[in-house]
This record gives structure tokens, C-alpha cells and sequence, in this order.
């Protein structure tokens, strides 16, 4: 398969670094906010690490996107840029990984991003299962217990939808879900 190299890795890098710049979100401490960045970082580590046992992946398609999986739902960038600098593939992968925010409800937007990436190579699938595993790490400090349950149940959905892709990230996925109860306030 197509495996990733350093250049391409820093290209991603560069663009999300760019795309994101300043935006960030709430750690788990109250009050904290962390640079977006870090999520970012977070979903290629998780893609890179499940890679050293999946040689059959398209290691260089999977680590784009997991670099690149937030910029057409949180940015300015488009479809059209991310296709220009980065390929088809990418930016096809891209957009699957993306909510149509013109849809009613967080359900149905989930329910028809994971539609979309089902239509895309399993490469795509394993950014999304890595983007819950980060996701998964700890709760916003201002998130309620009806929030945290509701986020772990949509995990479960992510779970039973993608968890063939990759064995490694499936079995990953599932430890944080079964363990993501443990941050119910009291």
C-alpha cells in the first residue's frame, strides 16, 4: 500500500497547524482551555500507532486525514482547497469525516457522517474511530452527566458501525467507552 513519509506528515501538519490557529476547547480541569492542535496530534498518534500492525493500510491516506480531519467542519477551508493541496482521496476522506450542519439534530448529522464514511475506504473509517478514542480521553469540565452518557452512547453507535477496520483501534475504542463512565460527576 501507500505508506506515509515524514514530508507528507509536515504538509498535513502545516496546513491543520494554519487552519486551526486559535481555536481551542475545555480540558478537563475548569476553566482550562487547550489549543485545538492537540486534538489533532492526538488522532494521528492514535492512527500511527494502530499502522505499525496494519501494513495492508493506506498508511499515507490515513494519516492525512487524520491530520486533516477537522478542517472542512471547523475551519475556512474547503472541499475544493483540501482537494487542490492534498488529492481526492483525502479530501473525499475529509469530507466524509465531516457534519452536514444544515442537518436538524447532532443525531442525524452523526448517523449521516458515518453513512458517508462508510462509503470510504476502511482508512477513513479508522480516523473516526481514532477521532472518539481523543474524544474519549476526558470530558470538557463543563459537561453534565446526561452529556457524558449520551456522548459514550454515540461512541457505541461509532463502535458497532466502524469496529472492522482495524482490530487494534475497535478494541482501543472500546476500553475508553467502557471506561468513560468513570468521569460522572457526583
Amino acid at each position: 500500500m501507500n505508506h506515509w513519509h515524514p514530508d507528507i506528515f509536515a504538509k498535513a501538519w502545516a496546513f491543520a497547524s494554519r487552519q486551526h490557529n486559535g481555536q481551542t476547547y475545555g480540558g478537563a480541569q475548569e476553566g482550562e482551555r487547550i489549543e485545538y492542535i492537540s486534538h489533532i496530534a492526538s488522532v494521528a498518534m492514535e492512527i500511527t500507532w494502530a499502522l505499525k500492525d496494519d501494513t495492508a493500510a493506506d498508511s499515507a491516506l490515513a494519516v492525512q486525514c487524520a491530520l486533516l480531519h477537522d478542517t472542512i467542519e471547523d475551519t475556512a477551508a474547503t472541499y475544493e482547497i483540501v482537494h487542490s493541496e492534498f488529492g481526492e482521496a483525502v479530501a473525499n476522506g475529509v469530507l466524509a469525516l465531516s457534519k452536514n450542519e444544515t442537518l436538524p439534530t447532532k443525531d442525524a448529522q452523526m448517523r449521516d457522517s458515518l453513512h458517508r464514511i462508510k462509503q470510504q475506504p476502511r482508512e477513513i473509517w479508522m480516523v473516526k474511530m481514532a477521532d472518539r478514542i481523543t474524544n474519549l480521553y476526558h470530558p470538557p469540565f463543563y459537561w453534565t452527566n446526561e452529556k457524558i452518557l449520551a456522548y459514550r452512547d454515540e461512541a457505541l453507535i461509532i463502535y458497532h458501525e466502524l469496529h472492522t477496520a482495524n482490530a487494534q483501534l475497535a478494541q482501543r475504542l472500546r476500553e475508553k467507552i467502557d471506561a468513560y463512565p468513570q468521569f460522572l460527576r457526583r
